[in-house]
């Protein structure tokens, strides 16, 4: 049971990360916001082969999981990796696969 609690926060943290990278639009905008410091949505939409509306959608969940942070400066918004997250992130999915007891 002590298990449980410790790692209870951490399992929902690893759980919303997991989900908001488990659709493959979300892991081109990922690749795409690693490779500069911020975008702007209107741009991601011109490069990625998506409809606005859908980059929306998952710009919406890669935000609420709290990977990527955007910055409202109407009217557009820019789009960056969330650093401090992104190193938590890291650091729980390779925790997860690294453990030898599964």
């Amino acid at each position: 049971m002590y298990y449980l609690n410790k790692y209870q926060d951490q399992d929902k943290q690893l759980a919303r990360f997991a989900k908001a990278l488990g659709h493959p639009v979300r892991i081109m905008i990922l690749r795409k916001l690693s490779t500069s410091s911020c975008c702007y949505s209107g741009d991601m939409c011109e490069e990625l082969p998506i409809a606005r509306s859908t980059l929306s959608q998952h710009l919406k969940e890669l935000k609420e999981s709290g990977l990527i942070k955007g910055e409202v400066t109407p009217p557009r918004i820019k789009y960056c990796i969330n650093k401090e997250n992104w190193a938590i992130a890291q650091k729980l999915i390779n925790e997860f696969f690294l453990k030898e007891e599964l």
